[in-house]
């Protein structure tokens, strides 16, 4: 396979992927999780977060190296732009929903009224990222389009 035919399968694979499972999180895990309560919200949250997040930042950023790479090779803005919509969610996460994730990742003894609000935040947040994820990836298809 050639560089650009590489680039490309990765940036689409990868951007498919975080954007699926960011949908996934958005629409069913999140809202079940606010379903029920804020006890066994938190404690579902807890391993899901630590067992998924790793997956969704190697998504982000294969996209966003990928969709790059395969812009600089073809010059084609639909690939830049997809690249860094998935790669928007990178500090989006690390500046802004980190320090929620670190309440609710902690052992400290929170209010019931604290824990739901910070996951209801927590999930208006993380669908920013699963917008961020669709724009990015009708971008790559975009381009994938015009191959």
């Amino acid at each position: 396979m050639n560089p650009l035919g590489l680039a490309a399968a990765a940036a689409t694979v990868s951007g498919t992927a975080f954007t699926a499972w960011a949908l996934y999180v958005t629409l069913v895990e999140h809202p079940a999780r606010l379903d029920s309560g804020a006890r066994s919200g938190r404690a579902q949250f807890q391993p899901s977060y630590r067992r998924a997040a790793p997956w969704q930042a190697s998504f982000a950023v294969i996209s966003l190296l990928a969709g790059g790479a395969a812009a600089a090779l073809t010059g084609r803005w639909p690939w830049l732009l997809g690249a860094l919509a998935i790669g928007a969610a990178i500090p989006l996460t690390l500046v802004v929903i980190r320090p929620i994730n670190q309440h609710l990742l902690s052992t400290a003894s929170l209010a019931d009224a604290e824990v739901l609000v910070l996951m209801q935040r927590w999930g208006r947040l993380h669908a920013i990222r699963t917008v961020l994820g669709a724009v990015g990836l009708l971008a790559f298809l975009w381009a994938l389009r015009g191959r």
